[in-house]
């Protein structure tokens, strides 16, 4: 073969691959960017219920709701619909036998900073930035993630994790295998519960503040500081108790509570103003120094 002959051979098999990747790419790939406005007044309540996908919904100054939706799949479609100051977001899936990559829709949500939320998920991720209003997150095992919130948190999840960071308000958190964190928190009433699942608590315990966390199995860590004040019970029946703080018995006279077959810890730290309950079937308990 000659130079030339190679060379158009060259140039043929390149165009045909060119043509043959054209053709082969599906009109559906293409992503459709769609966006929607409402105006709203104070404290408007958005409820969004979207399957997989990636949500993201922030905060910002006006008086207006607005939804951008990415789809790459001509078989998901989002429907949204205002009824007085209520916002509902539904991806519905129009097309028998989607397949789970052609469900995806991403959504990003802007609301005023004071707005309530109601969101349910399968899979993806969810992101909450700095909005400020009561919450509630129905996940399968999608990841949830907070930043500067604050209201009444009410959160169900089976598999997803749950960060929640600089949060404000009270939180009612439950899960079965995933990891809950929360750092830096300003909450004054804090109720995890995990069946598998981690849970971390690092921040200050507020006075006259409730918090308690439990677990069947995995580690349940809390982290104090010398200037934090609580009084905690802490046991875990075929775990163990790993303890810093210099509890002294308890202040306010309180029987401690008979944890037979269990290693456990009862008592006061400075004057004991929140309560700390902590317990675990099988975990272990750690209340470290931070």
């Amino acid at each position: 073969m000659n130079a030339r002959t190679f060379s158009d051979s060259c140039l043929a098999l390149t165009g045909g691959a060119l043509a043959a990747l054209l053709l082969a790419t599906p009109a559906g790939a293409q992503v459709r960017r769609t966006e929607r406005r409402f105006t709203v007044s104070d404290k408007p309540m958005v409820i969004l219920q979207n399957p997989s996908g990636r949500i993201q919904v922030k905060s910002w100054d006006k008086r207006e709701v607005m939804i951008v939706s990415q789809i790459a799949s001509d078989k998901v479609e989002v429907d949204t619909e205002q009824v007085d100051n209520r916002i509902d977001i539904n991806t519905q899936i129009v097309a028998a036998g989607a397949a789970p990559a052609d469900r995806n829709a991403d959504l990003t949500v802007s609301v005023p900073t004071e707005s309530e939320l109601q969101v349910h998920t399968d899979s993806g991720n969810v992101t909450i930035d700095s909005v400020h209003g009561n919450m509630s997150f129905d996940t399968v095992a999608a990841d949830l993630s907070l930043q500067d919130v604050e209201g009444y948190l009410v959160i169900k999840s089976l598999g997803g994790s749950v960060i929640c960071m600089r949060c404000a308000g009270q939180m009612d958190a439950n899960s079965i295998s995933g990891n809950i964190q929360l750092l830096q928190p300003e909450m004054d009433n804090v109720r995890v519960q995990t069946t598998s699942g981690n849970i971390l608590f690092d921040g200050d315990f507020l006075s006259r503040g409730v918090y308690v966390l439990k677990n069947y199995s995995g580690t349940i860590e809390v982290r104090f500081s010398a200037a934090d004040s609580f009084d905690v019970s802490a046991s875990s029946l075929y775990g163990h108790v790993v303890n810093q703080a210099p509890v002294v018995p308890d202040r306010h006279n309180m029987h401690p509570p008979q944890y037979k077959m269990s290693e456990s810890l009862f008592g006061s730290l400075n004057d004991g103003h929140a309560k700390v309950e902590l317990s675990s079937f099988s975990g272990t308990i750690k209340i470290l120094k931070r």
